[in-house]
């Protein structure tokens, strides 16, 4: 059933519409005034800031990488330096034969189209998540298996896996009867948009016009299913897929469906484990997460529009939300990775901090809070 339009559900819809639309125009503005920037360039740091963005980068396999700091010491180009970075010491430049300003353009495309003003859903969370993949790509278990095309696909998808993000979720959009829902049917559309924006940046760019017409298609498809998987709506049906291959022990990494298969499980893994970072920067996600949904919260009051579940401030608290997404949707996912990567350090170490910091909250938790709404068909809502 579709829901009924209101005047408040329109209003609610030209506000967000009308801001997303300047974005996109001043976006393009920005482009077509820009002057080509040298590949991987700090962006007039100073030395000791350059030098200090050196020596993370010398660190970006580890687990305690911090991306806040990261930020800071790019001037705000975090996702750029960092995909290049990964981009070159994983061979992706040589063995792809990419023109390095045209990659620099495209990732510069895609950073400038994340919205700098959503609290989590920025340039940030997309580097966060594509250092994280990267620390995935790693892993023993799967690293011998994968082609230079599987670690290309798997740090681009992280990068934009969450491009031009309105702020508010797919609900949100639904019900105010926004033109992406519209355009993608009510379903996936968040990360249907993601991945379309994605396509059009990569085509823009020319980043992959040497390349053969039938591989380019390839990986706008596969960027594609990488990108949709992330929907979490769907993620019953991804673990219970992932659970059954690990439960028969069928999954053979020479097929390239199924490490494409763990390749969306790892983007998924990437795009939820702030709750796996140690506690400092996990608190500091958590924050920005709730923050945002209570920005959400304070729109639709504003257009007198039922409240979505986790977007009240005054009856859903950070710590309530965070215990809930643990148990409904980290726990459960980690679980099987930590299953299928065993022997793994880094999966140890995850679950470790993933203990840890729902204990914190438990301990922040007031008494008579409630462990984290869900929805109504039963999902938690991120």
């Amino acid at each position: 059933m579709q829901p009924t339009v209101t005047s408040h559900s329109c209003n609610a819809a030209g506000v967000l519409q009308g801001e997303l639309q300047s974005g996109t125009r001043r976006k393009h503005l920005q482009r077509s005034s820009q002057t080509s920037r040298p590949p991987g360039h700090l962006h007039l740091l100073d030395q000791d800031y350059l030098g200090q963005a050196a020596f993370m980068l010398s660190k970006v396999g580890t687990w305690n990488f911090d991306i806040f700091l990261f930020d800071r010491l790019t001037n705000g180009n975090s996702l750029v330096t960092l995909v290049i970075h990964l981009f070159n010491i994983s061979g992706l430049i040589h063995h792809f034969q990419l023109d390095v300003v045209k990659l620099h353009r495209f990732l510069s495309m895609v950073q400038e189209d994340y919205h700098s003003q959503n609290p989590y859903h920025n340039a940030i969370h997309a580097a966060d998540v594509t250092q994280a993949m990267y620390c995935y790509l790693k892993e023993p278990k799967l690293a011998e298996h994968l082609s230079p095309l599987d670690v290309f696909l798997g740090l681009m998808a992280a990068a934009a896996h969450d491009v031009d993000h309105p702020g508010v979720n797919q609900p949100f959009l639904i019900k105010t009867r926004h033109h992406l829902a519209s355009l993608y049917q009510n379903t996936s559309v968040l990360e249907s948009h993601h991945w379309r924006s994605t396509v059009g940046m990569l085509r823009e760019s020319g980043l992959l016009t040497h390349l053969p017409a039938d591989v380019t298609q390839d990986v706008e498809q596969q960027l594609g299913s990488l990108i949709l998987a992330t929907d979490i709506s769907r993620q019953n049906e991804f673990l219970l897929t992932f659970r059954e291959h690990l439960d028969h022990q069928d999954l053979d990494l020479q097929l390239a469906e199924h490490r494409h298969f763990i390749l969306q499980i790892a983007l998924k893994c990437a795009d939820v484990c702030n709750p796996c970072r140690i506690w400092k920067l996990s608190r500091q996600w958590s924050e920005r997460v709730c923050e945002e949904f209570y920005r959400q919260g304070d729109l639709e009051k504003r257009f007198d529009l039922e409240i979505s579940p986790l977007c009240d401030q005054q009856a859903d608290s950070v710590s309530a939300i965070q215990i809930g997404f643990i148990s409904y949707i980290v726990e459960p996912l980690f679980e099987e990775w930590q299953r299928f990567t065993e022997p793994s350090l880094l999966s140890r170490t995850m679950m470790d901090h993933l203990n840890h910091n729902k204990t914190c909250w438990s301990r922040i938790r007031s008494p008579n809070e409630s462990r984290g709404r869900t929805s109504k068909d039963g999902k938690y809502m991120k």
